[in-house]
């Protein structure tokens, strides 16, 4: 089981719920990780509030950069392998994918490798 935030409805922060789910095994062209950090931008409150270029797809998870290790590839999937430390680029649709949890599905076209000197902190804000 993962730990994922979640939210039903339009709103300010209080609309998010931690949940916890089944994320399962990665789809082909997609990657499972671990999340050790996530970050934070306007981009993120403006899709919660409904005033982003796109809506949620409620449930909605949200979330663009993240830094962590990955814990499985799906298939096709080249240049990423388990164990790897790596950053997520916001290369997606919140409504399709989100950071916001611990361990979390992502196309791995978003994941790219982290230097083993950048910490998660440091890589998730840098995307």
């Amino acid at each position: 089981m993962a730990t994922l935030v979640q939210f039903d409805r339009l709103g300010g922060p209080e609309v998010l719920a931690l949940r916890e789910v089944e994320v399962g095994a990665p789809g082909a062209g997609e990657a499972r990780i671990r999340v050790d950090a996530i970050g934070l931008n306007r981009a993120e409150i403006m899709y919660r509030e409904g005033g982003y270029f796109y809506q949620p797809a409620f449930p909605s998870s949200l979330g663009y950069e993240a830094a962590g290790v990955v814990e499985a590839v799906g298939e096709g999937v080249t240049g990423l392998a388990e164990g790897d430390p790596v950053a997520v680029v916001p290369a997606f649709l919140q409504s399709e994918y989100g950071t916001y949890g611990d361990h979390v599905i992502l196309p791995a076209t978003a994941v790219v490798p982290r230097p083993a000197d950048v910490d998660p902190v440091r890589a998730a804000t840098m995307s």
